[in-house]
């Protein structure tokens, strides 16, 4: 709390009123021509203006100090330097304070500020002596008790401790905040039994107020005296069955007794009570889905908690995103994207449901709700980079390349940062190659059926070329780019082209994560290209046990190598497991019609992909 001599209280609503200007650094305009005793009082006006009203404590801390160099026993200038913070440390303030407190001795705010700073300089000893002496000063303020309570029990004597607040209690009776932490140092002191006789008496007295029974239950809870704790619970909510303090304590209860239905059924009427802080349930719903074992054996509470939140605070966004996470964790990825849709008129628009709903719409694969909704969403955010992407994104699922490659270029113009160009340039590499895969598709299909329609075989060739000079120019703007720079390795792999570039690039990618199986596939693969066999099977080996035979093309790969190194037992077995994950039954087929190699007779040459 700020305090003024008397004098400069007098002074300062006629100082704020006066007509002169403040400036950034010390006044220039001519000190005001008052009797020398005031001056010091004007330069700790304007020290306080420009603390309080402009924020500027390099200017505030000059000014104060002003003012204490045209008069050193100027109290109120050392307290404000101290109480605003403008020192530089801790021992800094405690002078600042004591020398406020030693120029008015008869200040009380000046004293029990001294005693804060004691405090947060760590200097326990000096507080301490200091809110003792302020207790004999000021019998009749019981916070005095409760700090040199609290200072007893830092210095580890809880029997003083004690002592202090039953003095406490003598004096003012009984005060919530001194029982708590009597209670508290009682139990500390393994004095649990005469902390459960003094609830007892507070019990005896109050007998019809539920939070009594509260206290002397927690107290029976920490003695192992269950039957009684439930006893005195169960009273307190005969008092009032919709009590928070009644309802936190026995959930607490629940908890360390790990009787989780009983817990969830105290939540569930917690949850339901308005006096029980929407931000408190949150917490505890995440404390609650964050096991997933917890999650799944306590489904239905769980989903009984989600619903009364959804019914008591259904436009609240929190609540919006942890009932539809909770709708998806259920598996009801219809239901949550119906509950993001339905927000999608809310005002102010949220830009958060609009990317939850365009990315459960791309997951179901339905390429023209998600163009819907990204439109939708680029007319209200026109100037959203990420809703550009999408749109360029959707376009490339609906195999429209040219089109999705326009909506990237367009999505640059809103690019803020080298590396989200970055990003955006390698969107645009991937869909050239998009392109360039359609391309060898179309003309691969116009061989199978013989016809006569032109195709331009050239295309293909054309669209990487393009979709090289695209990773290029990403990886100009951001070099660490993983993902372009896997894809780039990649892809000149399989044209086995330039593979020098591709290691670097691929062992690059390597250094920059941990362990990813789809960047050590590329490694091993590259190696592969390169001749380097062995060193090839032990990233793909490693990648294989990573990805736990997850992906097709990755065990391929890795029957490819084991194949060259004349492990044909081996290598029969890994491309079977891709022909079961799905890959091309006719590239499956030509592998197995390979002639075995023997490691006698193995070659350096690679298995074409």
């Amino acid at each position: 709390m700020r305090h003024t001599s008397a004098i400069a209280t007098a002074l300062l609503s006629l100082l704020f009123s006066t007509a002169f200007v403040t400036g950034k650094g010390l006044p220039d305009a001519p000190e005001p021509a008052w009797p020398d005793s005031l001056r010091s009082v004007w330069f700790y006006t304007e020290g306080i203006k420009q603390q309080a009203i402009h924020g500027d404590t390099a200017q505030a801390r000059r000014l104060l100090h002003e003012a204490i160099r045209r008069d050193t026993t100027y109290a109120p200038a050392y307290y404000e330097l101290a109480a605003n913070g403008l020192y530089a440390t801790a021992e800094e303030a405690v002078e600042l304070a004591q020398t406020a407190c030693r120029l008015d001795s008869t200040n009380k705010w000046y004293q029990q500020f001294l005693g804060q700073i004691l405090i947060y300089a760590k200097r326990y000893d000096e507080a301490l002596n200091l809110y003792r002496g302020l207790m004999e000063k000021y019998p009749k303020n019981p916070d005095n008790y409760r700090v040199v309570a609290a200072l007893y029990e830092q210095k580890r004597l809880p029997i003083m401790a004690l002592v202090t607040l039953d003095s406490a209690e003598l004096r003012f009776g009984k005060i919530e905040p001194l029982d708590e932490m009597k209670r508290h140092l009682l139990v500390a002191t393994n004095q649990t039994a005469r902390a459960i006789d003094e609830a007892r008496a507070a019990v005896a007295e109050a007998p019809y107020e539920a939070s009594p029974h509260v206290v002397l239950a927690g107290l029976y809870a920490i003695d192992g005296k269950d039957s009684l704790a439930r006893a005195e619970y169960g009273e307190a909510l005969r008092i009032d069955s919709t009590n928070v303090q009644t309802l936190v304590s026995l959930a607490d209860f629940y908890t360390e007794r790990r009787d989780y239905l009983a817990l969830l059924a105290t939540m569930r009427t917690l949850f339901a009570s308005e006096d029980f802080p929407v931000e408190a349930k949150i917490r505890r719903f995440e404390q609650f889905t964050s096991d997933l074992r917890f999650y799944r054996e306590y489904y239905f509470q769980i989903n009984a908690l989600a619903s009364t939140l959804a019914i008591l605070y259904p436009n609240d966004q929190r609540v919006v995103e942890l009932y539809a996470g909770h709708l998806i964790a259920s598996g009801e990825l219809e239901q949550a994207l119906a509950l993001y849709k339905i927000h999608l008129d809310d005002q102010p628009p949220v830009q958060k449901y609009y990317h939850t709903v365009i990315d459960i719409e791309s997951y179901l694969e339905r390429p023209d709700s998600v163009d819907k909704y990204v439109n939708r969403a680029l007319a209200l955010f026109p100037d959203r980079v990420d809703f550009r992407v999408a749109k360029g994104n959707v376009l490339g699922y609906s195999k429209h390349y040219d089109r999705s490659i326009e909506a990237y270029k367009e999505a640059l113009e809103y690019a803020d940062t080298d590396s989200l160009r970055g990003v955006i340039w390698g969107l645009i590499g991937d869909a050239w190659h998009q392109k360039a895969v359609a391309e060898e598709l179309a003309v691969k299909r116009a061989d199978s059926l013989s016809t006569d329609t032109p195709f331009d075989v050239a295309a293909a060739r054309k669209a990487m070329k393009q979709c090289y000079k695209a990773y290029d120019r990403s990886l100009e703007l951001w070099n660490d780019n993983v993902v372009v720079l896997n894809n780039y390795a990649y892809f000149l792999s399989l044209e086995e082209r330039d593979l020098g570039r591709a290691l670097a690039m691929a062992s690059l990618v390597v250094s920059l994560t941990d362990n990813n199986p789809t960047y050590l596939d590329t490694y091993g693969w590259v190696l592969f290209k390169m001749g380097r066999t062995e060193e090839a099977r032990k990233q793909l080996q490693k990648a294989v046990a990573l990805d736990a035979q997850q992906s097709p093309e990755l065990m391929v790969h890795y029957g490819d190598v084991l194949h060259a190194l004349g492990e044909q037992f081996m290598a029969e077995v890994y491309w079977r497991r891709a022909l079961e994950k799905g890959y091309d039954t006719r590239q499956i087929e030509s592998r197995f019609a390979q002639p075995a190699r023997t490691p006698q007779t193995q070659t350096q040459s690679a298995t074409q992909p």
